[in-house]
């Protein structure tokens, strides 16, 4: 699923060892396999290829504009979420035509950037929203697509704060009143509702609740055609899993061989907003250990890292597996996850220097023996690793560093004290 392998019992990030990057730019570090990424998106590709697909990749995964710029290159569309998501993804070779607008809270300015640019669809999250967007495109005289997004009420199943198909969520139209609002919203002279957005939870490591989810829509969709309306897009949003630990995501050709055949001759244009899935495992999150520090009941490594970082355990309880950089041959791991078949190793609770009891990455982890000066990678932290990333407590945020084969390319500078007040005025 990854470019990232031990030789000789040292880290490398392709054919790039990981230890000589940190050498370079030193720690905290995020790096990037390129042609993980690449592979990921193409194998996407081509497991939807049986219909009409277009993928357009999560921006607020991972928004480095060269990572947009080489997905843009693959022929991706993007889902973007703000402004500021849909200026990076134009400045980076994206195509407007082909890119989504989600989100429940468009500001007029935002929609009218969007407009300005030819965004392809606008994913319609609640009626006032729709109205707005009548009102807006009515008085500019411009034409635009939307998508209705319905909340399906499916559990996917995942944790409660990324759980958005639900009832309780606030994402999206009840699909018991969805086909009512279509009816009296489908038809205007500049805003053309024809296609519905679903958009469940992430991560989801299983096509169950997919397929629940679109048997339900297609009913809905089946429906409103019946009827009259035009509805020629379904898109199906995002939340394929990662794998955070070894085998714990299907195949994408799995994903892809439950929904294909539910919508092959539907006579849809099918959407995909793909985020983790294919930028989770293109990256890792490299710290250094500060301290080891024994109390009666734990031994800590207090590393360089924190929630300033990488907010997913503190925010999510999500799991990392991580490793260090250099081992011994004894130690070299076959699989991630919580507890290796391996003799020899120590729990530790790996934390940050944030002073905050959440800042946390693993709690009684099972690791090698590691001391002051070691390098540990945590690894699936190219999705919502950096983007999520903060300045608390005053921490710069780290540089970005993508590899492909032999090559390293600076992607971000490292932050500097003055970064911190740039922004700031002062009389």
């Amino acid at each position: 699923m990854d470019r990232f392998e031990y030789r000789n019992n040292e880290l490398f990030c392709e054919d790039v060892s990981v230890s000589e990057i940190i050498r370079q730019l030193g720690t905290p570090c995020y790096i990037y396999s390129a042609n993980t990424l690449i592979d990921h998106y193409r194998k996407l590709a081509s497991a939807f290829s049986e219909v009409d697909s277009l993928i357009c990749y999560s921006v607020k995964s991972n928004s480095n504009s060269h990572i947009l710029r080489l997905l843009a290159a693959e022929g991706s569309g993007f889902d973007v979420v703000s402004g500021g998501e849909l200026f990076r993804a134009v400045q980076s070779g994206g195509d407007p035509s082909k890119m989504v607008y989600a989100g429940v809270g468009k500001t007029d300015a935002e929609i009218n950037q969007a407009l300005d640019l030819g965004l392809g669809w606008f994913n319609v999250e609640s009626v006032p929203e729709l109205e707005n967007l009548r009102k807006i495109t009515s008085e500019r005289k411009i034409s635009a697509n939307g998508a209705l997004r319905i909340n399906p009420d499916i559990d996917p199943k995942t944790h409660k704060k990324t759980a958005t198909g639900k009832k309780h969520s606030k994402f999206g139209v009840d699909i018991e009143q969805a086909a009512n609002i279509f009816k009296k919203y489908a038809r205007h002279d500049y805003f053309h509702l024809t296609g519905m957005h679903l958009h469940i939870g992430s991560p989801i490591p299983d096509a169950k609740p997919y397929v629940e989810a679109i048997t339900k829509v297609m009913t809905l969709i089946d429906s409103l055609r019946f009827d009259g309306y035009t509805i020629d897009t379904l898109d199906i949003g995002g939340g394929f899993a990662a794998d955070y630990t070894t085998g714990q995501a299907p195949l994408l050709a799995e994903y892809a061989r439950e929904i294909v055949p539910l919508v092959k001759d539907a006579g849809l244009k099918i959407i995909l907003e793909p985020g983790r899935t294919i930028s989770g495992n293109a990256g890792i999150l490299i710290t250094k250990v500060l301290y080891i520090k024994k109390s009666p009941v734990k031994t800590f490594a207090i590393v360089d890292a924190g929630m300033n970082d990488l907010i997913r355990p503190a925010m999510y309880d999500a799991f990392h597996f991580i490793w260090p950089v250099e081992v011994s041959e004894n130690y070299v791991p076959l699989r991630r996850e919580e507890k290796p078949d391996m003799t020899g190793l120590k729990k530790f609770d790996v934390v940050g220097p944030i002073c905050e009891s959440g800042d946390c990455f693993a709690s009684e982890r099972w690791l090698p023996p590691v001391k002051r000066g070691d390098l540990l990678a945590i690894y699936t932290a190219g999705a919502y690793g950096f983007t999520m990333s903060s300045q608390y407590n005053s921490h710069p945020r780290p540089p970005e560093v993508m590899v492909q084969d032999k090559l390293t390319k600076l992607l971000r500078k490292r932050e500097t004290y003055q970064d911190l007040i740039e922004p700031e005025i002062f009389d």
